[in-house]
């Protein structure tokens, strides 16, 4: 979700079924619901993103960057998501902090320790209930081994701090790796980027960000995601809360054991994250 990868894509130049708003990637057949935008260089009205014909936005429950000065977008705020609610529209959660040299996921599992908590908090002061996924953001192309040795046990770990807290999981990545992750029951929600995707659509994908495929709403450029189901992990503030999704997540021991993945500082941290994402429990 960066604006450098972003901005290259659409440098590439677009097709031109996109150009008559058409998904300018040709894909698997399935019936497209609606579309969502996502962005982070600042923030459309609600009522102009109702009138370019869009059911909402998936928004950032993290900080921008320190060196990102034009992500001032980041974070999604409970204005925000109350205009959207007044003009008909809903929101759903996504965390990235990092990207590139910097991803989240780096670190392991201890890694979700650290931005477990934000995600939680973040949501929760935009008005997100209980119930409601938040996507957990892999903005990569990742290998068999990186998924394995880093990016499972910080799915993991990041899931299970928000199964604690009372919050399903989506998972935000390219074909490959919501395969992967769905073989390892992480996830009731996935949303799906094109890197390294092989113009694949996956099946599971509730939202697909199609690369190139870009509009400008108040002065803001956004990207566009086809929508294929019902239920993409939308909430509006004031919502009632959902009932739990129980994930078949990893026992929190097994996590801790996990010594070749974290070490004895990560183990403490995720505790803590466990710790203060039971303190969000209603």
């Amino acid at each position: 979700m960066p604006l450098n990868r972003r901005r290259f894509l659409a440098t590439a130049g677009l097709t031109t079924a996109a150009a008559i708003g058409l998904s300018p990637v040709a894909k698997a057949q399935r019936a497209v619901v609606g579309t969502v935008l996502d962005y982070s260089a600042g923030v459309p009205s609600g009522r102009s993103v109702k009138a370019a014909g869009h059911l909402g936005a998936v928004r950032y429950v993290s900080q921008p960057r320190p060196n990102a000065t034009w992500m001032r977008g980041k974070p999604v705020a409970l204005t925000e998501t109350q205009d959207f609610k007044a003009n008909g529209l809903a929101t759903a959660s996504v965390y990235q902090f990092g990207r590139a040299q910097t991803a989240d996921w780096l670190g392991g599992a201890a890694s979700a320790a650290i931005h477990a908590p934000q995600a939680i908090d973040l949501h929760r002061a935009a008005g997100g209930p209980t119930g409601r996924p938040v996507y957990i953001a892999i903005d990569d192309n990742p290998t068999r081994a990186q998924y394995d040795n880093q990016i499972r046990p910080y799915l993991r770990a990041f899931s299970t701090a928000l199964s604690v807290a009372g919050y399903a999981t989506g998972v935000y990545g390219n074909y490959n790796t919501i395969e992967w992750a769905a073989n390892d029951g992480i996830g009731t929600f996935f949303w799906m980027h094109d890197w390294g995707s092989g113009g694949r659509l996956h099946p599971r994908a509730n939202i697909h960000q199609v690369a190139k495929w870009q509009t400008t709403i108040d002065g803001v450029v956004c990207d566009i995601n086809n929508v294929y189901t019902a239920d993409w992990g939308q909430w509006t503030p004031g919502q009632a809360a959902a009932p739990v999704v129980q994930l078949p997540n990893i026992p929190i021991e097994q996590l801790l054991q996990s010594s070749s993945e974290m070490s004895s500082q990560g183990n403490a941290a995720l505790q803590q994250a466990l710790d203060q994402a039971r303190a969000f429990l209603p």
